[in-house]
């Protein structure tokens, strides 16, 4: 028999994570047994005086991890744990984490005709392939072909660690003694950071929203995540100061430039003020700098580490939002011993980064033709910033709200109570448009009528008719009053 959940919306944890947290318990320790029905979402959100959405998102997790399963028509019922340990391993409930079952393996869009604004990626009509054909062969009929097929160093590819810290003084970036460590992708440098400079039990300050896949690398290491709200200028400054204040953090990770989900960017007098937080207390600065190249409108802004007098920021860069994503090539610049350090770390996860694919952009840097690409990134992206903007101003329902961002892949929309866009997910997917739900970047409590549009893959026809779509959906919605289960498949995010 289910026991009443004890629920505090004072908490850090969002309540949809509380319910899933106490079902997950109730299960897993018996009380409540397989086959049991639970209530559904409408009278469980009654029941609590909690948004239906709310409930149906903690069920999500349930049914993601194997302890609950719906239905149609019947309700949702207990599936899990076994009732004995006798018979097959059951490699679910060994493998089960609830991290992973809010964010799903990433998997293809949504097929043939499809509309799909949830992937934070280059468009694949943007490659330019005879250009990465011809790079790819002068470097494997180079000299240096059979030294790139064996082992390296971790790191990374030297001409390659040269090429970046030479750019990076050019642009006043690099401090005397930093340098460079080559890591497989954004994902991997935050993941060695999280090793090196936190522990479980430490606090970090993010802002939320966030992309999930930082919050979640340092989560998953037992480490306390706090989120600093954003807006349409980047951070609160007034509720980093206090957060600080009060939470005595062990680090602080921003993304100044286009940030994802939101789009935002930090003016530069908030960025001085910024550092100047940071530095009063000697908190060390990750600035996640990937899509700092891509500004379509204004003048470029200094990063923070261009700003930084003391040394504290780090700065992570990437190869796969302005060339090629599958090539998996990023990098760290820092102190000398940041570095030196951080290659200790990824000697023992994977020795080294691919050291052909670190060899192919090099190339491709270095001959010119990733300037060329980049100014054909920047003219697409320009054309289809002017596009989501304008769909967004014909197509959504009045009162609804969004960034305008001057670059970059993402904006942030809110849509007027008491639409959901869990729910708007649902019907959108049957007329095959897809996005993401606030709900996968909160680190506080989710904003339910919030949520993310990437439209850097899409041409400008299919942005208009996708946000048609999603308005008409609303529209009607907002008419008749309608109500939607959310049965919707998880969308894989980046």
């Amino acid at each position: 028999m289910l026991t009443q959940p004890q629920l505090d919306a004072s908490l850090e944890e969002p309540l949809y994570r509380q319910l899933y947290l106490h079902f997950r318990d109730e299960i897993l320790s018996g009380r409540l047994t397989r086959g049991e029905k639970i209530p559904p979402t409408r009278e469980l959100a009654g029941q609590l005086g909690l948004n239906r959405a709310t409930v149906a998102s903690a069920y999500e997790l349930l049914e993601n991890e194997g302890l609950i399963r719906g239905h149609v028509g019947r309700g949702s019922f207990v599936d899990g744990p076994a009732a004995s340990t006798s018979g097959p391993l059951r490699w679910a409930d060994r493998l089960a984490d609830p991290l992973l079952a809010e964010v799903p393996a990433p998997s293809p869009d949504g097929g043939p005709g499809s509309i799909s604004f949830t992937s934070s990626r280059p468009a694949d009509d943007l490659f330019p392939l005879d250009e990465f054909r011809a790079t790819c062969a002068e470097v494997i009929s180079g000299p240096e072909a059979a030294h790139l097929l064996q082992l390296g160093v971790p790191q990374g590819f030297e001409p390659l660690r040269a090429h970046l810290l030479a750019e990076a003084r050019r642009d006043h970036l690099a401090r005397p003694g930093d340098d460079i460590i080559i890591t497989s992708g954004c994902q991997q440098a935050l993941d060695l950071l999280q090793r090196l400079l936190t522990t479980a039990g430490d606090t970090v300050l993010v802002e939320d929203p966030i992309y999930p896949g930082l919050r979640n690398v340092f989560l998953r290491a037992g480490v306390r995540v706090v989120g600093v709200p954003i807006g349409a200028q980047g951070l609160d400054l007034d509720s980093l100061d206090r957060l600080i204040g009060r939470e005595r953090p062990r680090l602080l990770v921003v993304t100044p430039n286009f940030q994802n989900p939101t789009g935002a960017t930090i003016p530069l007098p908030a960025r001085e003020a910024l550092l100047q937080l940071t530095a009063a207390v000697g908190i060390p600065v990750i600035e996640n700098d990937i899509y700092g190249e891509l500004r379509y409108q204004g003048e470029p802004l200094p990063t923070l580490k261009a700003l930084d007098s003391t040394g504290a920021v780090i700065q992570i860069r990437s190869f796969s939002k302005i060339a090629f994503p599958g090539l998996r090539v990023g990098w760290v610049l820092g102190a000398n011993i940041l570095i030196e350090r951080l290659a200790e770390l990824k000697l023992w996860t994977d020795l080294h980064s691919d050291q052909l694919s670190q060899a192919v952009l090099l190339r491709f840097a270095q001959s010119g033709r990733l300037d060329a690409h980049r100014r054909r990134m920047v003219e697409a992206g320009r054309e289809r910033l002017r596009a989501v903007l304008a769909a967004c101003d014909r197509h959504l329902p009045a009162g609804s709200d969004w960034t305008r961002p001057q670059g970059g892949m993402n904006l942030w929309v809110r849509l007027p109570e008491p639409l959901d866009a869990s729910d708007l997910l649902v019907r959108a997917l049957r007329q095959k448009v897809s996005f993401l739900p606030g709900r996968y970047f909160a680190v506080g409590r989710p904003d339910p009528g919030a949520f993310r549009l990437s439209f850097a893959g899409l041409p400008p026809d299919q942005i208009d008719q996708g946000l048609r779509i999603l308005g008409t959906i609303c529209e009607e919605d907002r008419v008749r009053g309608r109500d939607f289960r959310r049965d919707a498949p998880a969308p894989a995010i980046v």
